[in-house]
């Protein structure tokens, strides 16, 4: 088998923790009852998708949020419920990161929105006091940046074009099913994250 040189990696549930029931369940307080049936790990409905890939702003996001409330709710405790899901980095995978920059070319690549990037920010300078996360990079793509998203193949297609990588000298680490599937398609060799593994138990 072909030796890889490049790494792929996840940002949620791979270097940050995070809680998708903490979301769901302060969602649920502010007055969506299904808010679960419109935004889970492996499914999102539509205006999740157009947020996660840049097709609405901020602010549309926000106010299509509200007015699908059953209850009065301010943009504040949207902002703080839609927050909810981030935790904190695992600090002993960022020093894998570091171990492993020195053997492959490092990526980043993250379905993500405006919103959650600024916050992840501040909780990674806080956690580690280092200023960002994409130093640990050669790239670092986030999906509302580039305008596409896990788990769809054109996003996989972008990043081996983008980093002029070879799929067989790729590795890609994410754990959510879906999202490696595509990916195995295109011949990138994969590894599912499973919840408590750490990226410094995988044999490199």
């Amino acid at each position: 088998m072909k030796a890889y040189k490049n790494i792929i990696i996840d940002l949620g549930g791979v270097l940050l923790d995070i809680d998708y029931k903490k979301t769901t369940a302060a969602f649920e307080v502010l007055g969506y009852p299904d808010f679960g049936s419109m935004f889970s790990q492996n499914k999102v409905s539509q205006i999740f998708e157009d947020f996660e890939t840049g097709g609405i702003t901020e602010d549309e996001f926000l106010n299509n949020v509200i007015q699908l409330s059953t209850l009065p709710v301010s943009r504040e405790a949207v902002l703080q419920a839609w927050n909810a899901m981030l935790l904190k980095f695992r600090t002993e995978s960022l020093l894998n990161l570091t171990e492993l920059s020195g053997k492959y070319n490092l990526y980043l690549l993250s379905n993500t929105n405006i919103i959650h990037l600024r916050t992840f920010r501040e909780i990674f300078t806080r956690d580690t006091g280092k200023p960002t996360l994409d130093d640990y990079f050669r790239k670092a793509w986030y999906s509302h940046e580039i305008g596409l998203r896990k788990p769809y193949r054109e996003i996989y297609e972008f990043v081996l074009r983008e980093g002029n990588m070879e799929p067989e000298e790729t590795f890609f680490i994410d754990d959510t099913t879906s999202n490696i599937e595509a990916a195995i398609e295109l011949g990138i060799r994969t590894h599912l994250l499973k919840p408590g593994e750490r990226i410094g138990q995988l044999a490199f």
